[in-house]
C-alpha cells in the first residue's frame, strides 16, 4: 500500500469526472465533494453528458489521477474502460460514491459520505484490488451469481427509483411471455469447471453458482439441487458451460451465453482507500 503521489509542485494533479447520474440524483453531495477535491489538489472538473463523453474524457486524463464521482455502475464502467485501455495495472483510481446504488464501493471500502470519501481521495492510501476478466473481455470487482436473480429486496434503486422502473419492465415481460427457467431459480444443467477441474455437470441440475475473488484466488461455491452441502474450490480461473444462462456481475446482468470463462487476476487495479480500511482488507 502506498499514498497517491504528489505532482512536481507538491499538489496532487486529478481529473475530476462527475457522472451524470449523480448530478440529478444529489447534487448536493456532488457539490460538497467537489469544494473538498478542488481545495485540496489541483483538480479539473469534467461534467460529461453521457457514456460516450464520459469515456473521452477519461482517455484524455493524461498524468492526471482519475477521480469518478458516481455510484456504482459508474465506478464498473470506469474501471472497464481502463481495463480496455490496458491501462488499469499502472494507474490509481479513486471513488465519491454518489448515487442510488453505492454497496459495491462500500464492499470495496470506500466511504459513502462525501466528505469522508472525497479526503480518503485527499489523504488515503492505495490498495491493490483482484478483477475477475471474462473471455469478452467483461470485468467483475464483486460477486458473480448464476442465475441472475434480483437484487436482494429489490432496493437497490430506492422509493420511486431506477428499480421501480426495472421491476415494471419485468412484470410487463411476465405478461407477454412466460419466464425462462434460468431466472426464476429453477436448478439449472450447468457443467462448471475450476482450473480445469469439473466441480459440477450437465447431469446434476446446480441451483446456483457463486464467484468471487479471496486473497488473489476465485472461490467457488456450487450449490447443487440434490444435495444439501455444497461444492467450494479455490481457483484462477473459471468456466461455466450449458444450456443458455444469464449471469449477474456486479449491478449488471448479461446473456444468455452458453458458456462464459473468467480469469483471476490478482492486485489488478488500484482505489485509493481510507488507511484504516485498507489496512482491514489486507
Amino acid at each position: 500500500m502506498s499514498a497517491p503521489e504528489p505532482a512536481e509542485n507538491g499538489a496532487q494533479q486529478l481529473l475530476v469526472v462527475i457522472d451524470p447520474v449523480a448530478r440529478r440524483t444529489d447534487g448536493e453531495s456532488v457539490r460538497i465533494a467537489k469544494d473538498v477535491l478542488s481545495a485540496g489538489a489541483t483538480a479539473k472538473i469534467c461534467l460529461p453528458d453521457g457514456p460516450a463523453e464520459f469515456a473521452r474524457v477519461l482517455a484524455r486524463r493524461g498524468a492526471r489521477r482519475p477521480v469518478v464521482i458516481g455510484d456504482d455502475r459508474a465506478l464498473l464502467r470506469t474501471v472497464a474502460l481502463l481495463h480496455r485501455e490496458r491501462d488499469l495495472a499502472a494507474g490509481v483510481l479513486s471513488l465519491v460514491p454518489v448515487g442510488v446504488s453505492v454497496e459495491l464501493a462500500r464492499s470495496l471500502g470506500v466511504p459513502t459520505g462525501a466528505v469522508a470519501a472525497a479526503r480518503a481521495v485527499l489523504d488515503g492510501v492505495v490498495r491493490r484490488l483482484d478483477l475477475l476478466v471474462d473471455d469478452s473481455d467483461g470485468v467483475v470487482l464483486g460477486d458473480l451469481r448464476i442465475p441472475a436473480l434480483p437484487s436482494a429486496g429489490g432496493r437497490a434503486g430506492g422509493p420511486g427509483g431506477p428499480s421501480v422502473w426495472h421491476a415494471c419492465r419485468s412484470l410487463v415481460r411476465t405478461l407477454v411471455k412466460p419466464v425462462p427457467h434460468l431466472l426464476t431459480g429453477h436448478p439449472q444443467r450447468l457443467r462448471v469447471e475450476a482450473d480445469g477441474v469439473v466441480l459440477s455437470d450437465l447431469d446434476e441440475p446446480v441451483e446456483a453458482v457463486t464467484v468471487r475473488s479471496r486473497g488473489g484466488r476465485a472461490e467457488v461455491v456450487v450449490r447443487r439441487h440434490a444435495s444439501p452441502e455444497p461444492i467450494t474450490a479455490s481457483a484462477l480461473s473459471v468456466t461455466v458451460s450449458g444450456a443458455d444462462f444469464r449471469y449477474r456481475a456486479d449491478a449488471a446482468v448479461t446473456g444468455p451465453v452458453r458458456t462464459r470463462t473468467w480469469t483471476l487476476r490478482a492486485g489488478a487495479w488500484g482505489l485509493t482507500l481510507p488507511a484504516e480500511a485498507a489496512r482491514a482488507q489486507a
